[in-house]
């Protein structure tokens, strides 16, 4: 992994991703080679696409899963998914393994905005985990996979693939949570967000529902946004307070975290007032999208600390 520790929260939700079709079966991804032994014939891949990758990735709030992008334009890229797959098959439907061709998938190609290909993230409630670019060794991918399974298991997400009718099926999230997850699913932000609310007046110490309404507000902020026009933008007026804020939610969902965290700490250095405390009201919501646990909030914390004093 890309990350010291295993169990960090990672990432946040790669998805802002708004539609809500239902995703297709295995085996109907756009332009994927196919071989004797083929990947999408296993129980444990789903096709992600730019209409279905958002539900997804909500699914790993039960199931953690390895997203593989590749492209169909470089068949050899296609090795690292053939490598997780086999992999995945050995952990007894602990993980899915979601397969993006990039070449026909561009809303995720922005999101990700890969500096190589292949490249897999690990998905643990949403939230996405560098993990290698490149094709690992055998014995580097069950490493990494084995502690991604640990830092899934950690934060509670213990649900499996079915892998057979004999499978015992996934825990049940909790009633609040079911109902948050189903509105996800269905594009109903608000509902999702009435939900998390729910939970937390009911228990406010409730971290999944914390770090669940977090994403949801994420999300709604950035449905729609133009990432290019948005940098644009910052760039043109770098005092620009909205601008910036979009720009970090953007970062942020992009996997680009500590850009998004040094960008509002720079930002909260250069304004004053009313406007810093919205750059800096704006930070510390993106620190409990990421989660507390995370050396780079934990970072980010202190450089907001020292900017602010």
């Amino acid at each position: 992994m890309t990350d010291s520790n295993p169990s960090l929260r990672g990432a946040v939700d790669l998805g802002a991703l708004s539609q809500t079709d239902q995703s297709r079966p295995a085996g109907e991804g756009g332009g994927a080679p196919r071989g004797g032994d083929d990947p999408f014939a296993s129980p444990v891949v789903v096709v992600g696409d730019d209409a279905t990758f958002n539900q997804l990735i909500q699914r790993t709030v039960s199931v953690p899963a390895v997203a593989v992008a590749w492209t169909s334009e470089q068949p050899q890229s296609r090795a690292a998914l053939d490598a997780v797959v086999a992999a995945a098959e050995r952990k007894d439907g602990r993980l899915q393994v979601i397969s993006i061709d990039l070449a026909t998938n561009p809303g995720i190609m922005q999101a990700l905005q890969p500096q190589q290909l292949p490249v897999s993230l690990g998905l643990i409630q949403g939230q996405a985990i560098p993990l290698f670019p490149g094709v690992p060794s055998a014995q580097d991918l069950d490493r990494v996979l084995d502690e991604l399974l640990t830092a899934a298991v950690q934060q509670g997400v213990t649900g499996r693939v079915e892998m057979s009718a004999e499978q015992v099926p996934e825990e049940e999230l909790a009633p609040l949570h079911q109902e948050a997850y189903d509105a996800i699913e269905r594009g109903d932000l608000d509902a999702a967000r009435a939900a998390y609310e729910q939970a937390l007046a009911q228990n406010p110490a409730d971290e999944d529902a914390q770090l669940g309404l977090a994403q949801v507000q994420l999300m709604a902020r950035t449905q729609g946004a133009d990432l290019q026009a948005a940098r644009q933008a910052a760039a043109e007026d770098p005092r620009d307070v909205d601008a910036a804020m979009l720009v970090a939610d953007l970062d942020v969902l992009g996997g680009h975290v500590e850009d998004a965290f040094v960008r509002l700490v720079e930002l909260v250095k250069v304004t004053a007032g009313d406007e810093r405390d919205r750059v800096k009201a704006h930070l510390l919501e993106l620190f409990a999208v990421v989660g507390n646990q995370d050396e780079r909030v934990r970072k980010g914390r202190t450089a907001l600390m020292s900017a602010l004093f």
